[in-house]
């Protein structure tokens, strides 16, 4: 007898175990995860070193995990605001998962942490489709990304429970069209909050920290329509082996046989 798997989904189904026991786990000990997504170049470190440097002067105990495939250069960045930062190099892979990200902070995240940031991989595909334990999932476009960026990569827009805009400080400049860009997020988010930030003029920093010290003292999150699909569609395939795949699937499949 030969059973069809899909490897892909198979995947996914193990991080999203891993996650919901790392976001169990971190939520005993009152820390909870921001996970900041974005293109390569959209101005995410800038914006989370003012939101680090704004949480400690408020007091609040953050820390920020930054991944990239070479170089330490954020996390040297990072750290100049003062707070725990650690920098996990890839090496190649382009994107975070649950198990890594665990690995990663066990021994080195101190126990009074609240919110952890992490700055995932510059990519809006790849890293989309991993859940990091996060209670928040942050994705950012600057204005110079284009409008239409939403709708070419609708899950990592249509998973976050904020988006944020940065560089508006030169919106003028390259003439966004901010009505056109919430819209097309609005198709694939219904609902979901947009924020406008300028890191160079200081617009909208602190923003982000406030949302996330909301979610952390038990507030209300953003409940993205798609989600509710992709884990019915991930539950589904459990129960059907044939050759679909899901919004971020590869379609890689294999074939066991007894």
């Amino acid at each position: 007898m030969c059973r069809v798997v899909d490897l892909q989904q198979a995947v996914l189904a193990k991080n999203d175990a891993t996650a919901d026991a790392l976001r169990a786990e971190l939520a005993a000990r009152g820390t909870t995860v921001v996970n900041l997504l974005s293109s390569p170049g959209s101005g995410k470190t800038a914006l989370l070193e003012g939101e680090l440097l704004l949480a400690r002067g408020r007091g609040v105990r953050v820390a920020a995990l930054t991944a990239d495939l070479a170089t330490e250069n954020d996390a040297v960045r990072l750290a100049r605001s003062g707070v725990p930062v650690k920098q996990v190099l890839t090496d190649g892979l382009c994107h975070l998962e649950a198990g890594m990200l665990g690995r990663h902070l066990d021994g080195w995240l101190p126990e009074d942490t609240r919110l952890l940031f992490v700055e995932n991989v510059g990519n809006l595909v790849c890293p989309a489709s991993y859940d990091l334990g996060e209670s928040l999932r942050v994705v950012l476009a600057s204005v110079t990304e284009g409008e239409d960026k939403p709708l070419k990569y609708p899950t990592a827009f249509g998973l976050a429970h904020v988006v944020v805009v940065t560089k508006t400080d030169i919106a003028g400049a390259v003439e966004f069209d901010e009505a056109a860009f919430r819209a097309n997020v609005a198709q694939v988010n219904p609902g979901v909050e947009v924020l406008l930030t300028s890191a160079r003029r200081g617009d909208g920093v602190g923003a982000l920290l406030d949302r996330a010290t909301a979610v952390a003292g038990g507030g209300a999150v953003h409940a993205p329509v798609m989600a509710g699909r992709q884990s019915l569609h991930r539950h589904e395939h459990r129960h059907d082996h044939g050759a679909h795949t899901d919004a971020a699937g590869s379609g890689a499949m294999a074939q066991s046989c007894s």
